[in-house]
């Protein structure tokens, strides 16, 4: 799966937290979001679309250090705000492409808030081929029997 066809993919199955997602389909939309997550922020920075931006001065020892604030960009939130159910939604299906339940997410998600293990965990899962041939969530989206 390409680029272009991930992305359509995952809009397309905005909501859509069952069957399968393959690697290339996952990793090409977390592409997407990072790259478009970057070029909002700088949007953002440019056309002065940053809300909350302050600055204040902080004592270091004996020395004043200006510490900024940048505030929260209005195009990032919006961007963030229309990615994060399609988000989710594909990181069930490659979890479920891996013959994991969608509920590795939430626990992992959970435990990376606490420390980093939950992320690393999830990683693993995501980068881990999937199973050949169907599984409890659905046909190998690549067509693979066993």
């Amino acid at each position: 799966m390409g680029f272009g066809e991930a992305i359509k993919h995952n809009f397309t199955h905005y909501a859509d937290f069952s069957g399968r997602a393959q690697r290339s389909q996952y990793w090409w939309w977390v592409l997407f979001v990072v790259i478009v997550g970057v070029v909002t922020n700088i949007l953002d920075s440019l056309l002065g679309l940053r809300l909350g931006a302050s600055t204040t001065d902080v004592m270091i020892g004996d020395q004043v250090v200006p510490l900024a604030d940048q505030g929260v960009g209005v195009l990032t939130t919006l961007f963030a705000l229309a990615v994060i159910i399609p988000g989710i939604a594909v990181q069930v299906r490659r979890l479920h492409d891996t013959g994991r339940t969608g509920w590795w997410w939430l626990w992992g998600t959970l435990l990376a808030l606490v420390c980093c293990i939950g992320a690393i965990i999830l990683i693993v899962f995501y980068v881990q081929r999937g199973t050949a041939g169907p599984n409890r969530y659905g046909a190998d989206p690549l067509g693979q029997t066993p």
